[in-house]
């Protein structure tokens, strides 16, 4: 019997209205046999935490270039932590200044992968840290 698949959520923060590289990644991970929920553009932090919890999600991945990150990515792992979902494994990517890297990583976003990024190494980085 074949484990289940993992279960991804891929959002889109804030007011960008670019949604190519999230796309990118959500059909990398798909390709990869994982299962992939995309909530589209312009999704709010209270958006994509109830998508993580009735998706039963056990990743969420969120791509931002707006330059909102310091403000919408604590917000979005606070409301996880509110409703029970703490555990979630957070990733992030887009257009995030290194200098505001170590201060995302220390609030809990796992790893951020920047512009250029192999998208082998975000699934390698996903079955790393959720073993099936």
């Amino acid at each position: 019997m074949n484990p289940a698949p993992i279960r991804v959520v891929i959002a889109k923060p804030g007011l960008d209205g670019h949604d190519r590289g999230a796309k990118v990644v959500a059909r990398a991970l798909r390709d990869a046999g994982m299962e992939v929920i995309y909530t589209g553009l312009r999704q709010t932090p209270q958006q994509i935490a109830a998508a993580v919890v009735q998706e039963d999600a056990r990743v969420l991945g969120m791509s931002i270039l707006s330059g909102a990150h310091n403000q919408i990515f604590p917000e979005v792992l606070r409301l996880l932590k509110e409703q029970g979902a703490d555990d979630v494994l957070v990733f992030a990517g887009g257009i995030i200044p290194d200098e505001d890297i170590p201060g995302l990583k220390a609030q809990g976003i796992r790893e951020i992968f920047q512009p250029g990024t192999n998208t082998d190494d975000i699934v390698a980085f996903i079955r790393r840290e959720i073993p099936n």
